[in-house]
Order: C-alpha cells, then sequence, then structure tokens
C-alpha cells in the first residue's frame, strides 16, 4: 500500500504537470470567432491552443488555473510528499490537502469544466491516479492516531466557524443562481456553449457537504472532523492567487468586468485564503508533539 500510495501520488504529479504545461505553451490556432449557443445566446470561442473550444473567459482561466498549478499547487505537492516520505506527518497532512486541490481542479477538467480537447484521457488519468492516492492516504490515518495527532488542546472554535462559514457561503453563491434558473428556466449566468456548471455542481455537491461535517466534526471534538478539515483547507487557500491569476488572463484576453466584479471576488478570496492559512497553520502546530515523536519512524508502517 505504502508503494501504491506514492506510485499514484507521482503519476498524478507528472501526468498534471504535463497538462499543465501544454495548456500554456499551445498556441496553434486562428484566434477568437463568435458561437451561438444552442439556447440561441452568443458565445466567444477562444479558437488557440488547447483549450480553442473553450470561450475566451474559460480558456483564459484554464490557462491561469495551469499557471498557478505550476508555481503553487504542484510544488506543494512534490515537497509534501518527499517530506511524509521521510516520516513527517505534518507533510502527511499537507500532503493530503495538495492531493484535493489536484483532485478537485482535474475531476473538473476530467468531467466538463473544460471542452474535450486531445488531453482529456490524460485528465481522466490524473483524476483517477488522484482520487484514490487521496483515499489511501486519508485512510492511512487510523482512529487511535487521530487522538494523538489532534489533542484536546486543538484549536476548535475557529477551525469550526471556517469550516461552517465556507459551507454557507458557497452554498449561497452557486446554490442561487442554480435554484433562480430552475425557477425561470433560464441559462445560468455565463453557461455559454456548455452543458452544465460542472464546477457550481461539484461545490454543492461534495465541497459544501464536507465543510459542514468536518465544521460539525470538530464542534463536536471528533478527530476526524480535523482530517477532513485539513483536506479542504489547501483548496481555500488556493483559490486567492488562482482568482487573481484568472481574472489578470481574463482581461488581458478582452473580458470586461466592472470595477465591483474584479474587486469582489478578489476580496472575498483572499479574506478566505487568509483565514484557511491561519486555520492550517494552528492545526499543523497542533500537530507538532506527535510529529515529534514518530520522527525517524516511516509513516506507513
Amino acid at each position: 500500500m505504502r508503494v501504491s500510495r506514492a506510485v499514484l501520488v507521482a503519476v498524478a504529479g507528472v501526468l498534471a504537470a504535463t497538462a499543465s504545461a501544454v495548456g500554456l505553451l499551445a498556441a496553434s490556432g486562428n484566434g477568437p470567432y463568435p458561437f451561438e449557443t444552442l439556447r440561441g445566446a452568443r458565445a466567444e470561442i477562444w479558437g488557440r491552443g488547447l483549450y480553442r473550444y473553450d470561450t475566451v473567459f474559460a480558456a483564459a482561466g484554464s490557462r491561469a488555473t495551469d499557471l498557478v498549478a505550476l508555481l503553487l499547487g504542484l510544488p506543494l505537492l512534490a515537497v509534501s510528499a518527499v517530506g511524509y516520505r521521510r516520516g513527517s506527518r505534518r507533510s502527511g497532512l499537507l500532503l493530503l490537502g495538495a492531493l484535493g486541490y489536484v483532485l478537485y481542479v482535474y475531476a473538473g477538467c476530467a468531467l466538463g469544466a473544460v471542452a474535450h480537447n486531445r488531453l482529456s484521457l490524460l485528465y481522466a488519468a490524473v483524476f483517477s491516479a488522484a482520487l484514490y492516492a487521496f483515499v489511501l492516504l486519508f485512510a492511512s490515518f487510523p482512529a487511535e492516531e487521530l487522538h494523538t495527532l489532534f489533542p484536546a488542546v486543538t484549536p476548535r472554535r475557529g477551525p469550526a466557524a471556517l469550516m461552517l462559514a465556507s459551507g454557507v457561503g458557497l452554498l449561497a453563491v452557486w446554490g442561487v443562481p442554480l435554484l433562480t434558473a430552475a425557477l425561470t428556466g433560464a441559462a445560468p449566468p455565463g453557461l455559454g456553449p456548455y452543458t452544465t456548471e460542472f464546477t457550481m455542481v461539484l461545490d454543492l455537491a461534495v465541497i459544501v457537504p464536507a465543510a459542514f461535517l468536518a465544521g460539525t466534526l470538530i464542534l463536536r471534538r471528533r478527530p476526524l472532523g480535523y482530517l477532513l478539515a485539513l483536506s479542504l483547507l489547501v483548496l481555500e487557500i488556493l483559490p486567492a492567487p488562482l482568482i487573481i491569476a484568472q481574472t489578470a488572463a481574463q482581461l488581458l484576453a478582452g473580458v470586461r468586468f466592472t470595477v465591483p466584479e474584479v474587486l469582489g471576488p478578489m476580496g472575498g478570496f483572499v479574506l478566505l485564503a487568509g483565514a484557511s492559512a491561519a486555520v492550517l497553520v494552528s492545526l499543523l502546530r497542533a500537530t507538532g508533539r506527535a510529529d515529534g515523536r514518530s520522527a525517524g519512524r516511516d509513516p506507513e508502517r
């Protein structure tokens, strides 16, 4: 099982880096062109490189996602994997978060967040490798060890409040547009030529319940809640640089935003990232004693 986890993490990292590099470097094509969707709306298609069949908005955002993955997400995956291999349980917790980030990004690519392209099979491979690496790593923290990793002095109110607030925020941000669309029969904002808003569905179906469950378990002093929270915190930190990079890329691509549309999401995600980083640091500090006792031991044994 130890070898299987290491191989899956390596496969996910290498393939994700390949996909991100291709997404950034591929540039062939004739440029943007107008397109009428099945709903009769007008969309601007990117027309270049790997994301040639995506809208200008989505393609520019995907290229920014590739950049953030290469500069932040995948280096964190590599560093935490090496630290965990050397016996650090803290690194194992960071690795869980990094895998959650890779899983989230490439589940989206594989299941419809971007239009089908030449790397769709590669997306599926990254999705699969990250998914099973995440499951195996999560399961490698037995219940009795969680009580040692997260003793009674582990901060409770702050992490629980952040998880519950995150769940409520996502529920409002994504739930309201989908509910409005369901009641009016109109498409959700920004749907363009796509068949569904995959990010909205993934967040509502997976991330929101996970955040609520983590917050509730932490309030009830269940160590499993902390493990679940740590699997989400990296995913709540990286959207801040991601939304900044995406907005910059979209502006450079000619997408028009109002000032509130630029500053509102940026401010919200920066605040969320700051709070998540503070909680992450506090939880990792709380695991310090357990990490010290396990120093020099193989965490897989």
